[in-house]
């Protein structure tokens, strides 16, 4: 497989966001008209963090999915989980879902579910920085960094750097099932 450049696939998702939002970003939280992030913890809260940032938005919220997954039973609760954040009312929000790496689309229908739990949204929109195929619902992102070929076998990690001004990485993992 050849190196995938996370900070690429950041860049054009975020030029997207820009481009179909751009007066709804200035806009207020809670505004008519304006946007909101929410990010699935932890690569797509990690995601959410920085296109807040660099679209100057006051804040983001953070979705955490363990609750609703399909696969709880087998995997419980994440020890290092952080709870849901969502620092705005999801009641007739316009909400930008991020999340790094779109593949089967169980882990945003478990944040759909979670949402749910917090409101009734105007709309839901998803951004990811890679789809790599797989779907096993009928589930598309309107703002794509790319699409990514990986084998069935593998998992696309999405590694931050520290520091003020992190960095993306992608790496793959045999999955562990």
């Amino acid at each position: 497989m050849s190196s995938i450049d996370a900070e690429a696939l950041y860049r054009a998702v975020l030029e997207q966001i820009r481009a179909a939002y751009c007066a709804a970003i200035t806009t207020p939280a809670g505004a008519e008209g304006s946007i909101v992030l929410a990010g699935i913890y932890s690569g797509g809260a990690w995601l959410a963090e920085r296109l807040a940032r660099d679209l100057k938005m006051a804040s983001f919220g953070v979705v955490n999915v363990a609750l609703h997954r399909d696969d709880y039973a087998k995997r419980g609760l994440h020890a290092q989980a952080s709870p849901t954040s969502l620092p705005f009312d999801v009641d007739d929000s316009r909400i930008v879902l991020v999340d790094d790496v779109l593949g089967t689309g169980r882990t945003v229908r478990a944040a759909l579910n979670e949402l749910y739990d917090y409101g009734r949204p105007a709309s839901v929109e998803l951004a990811v920085l890679a789809d790599r195929g797989g779907r096993e619902l009928p589930i598309a992102a309107r703002f794509t960094g790319g699409t990514i070929d990986v084998p069935a076998d593998a998992t696309l990690v999405l590694a931050r750097s520290e520091g003020d001004d992190p960095t993306f990485t992608f790496h793959t993992e045999a999955r562990a099932d």
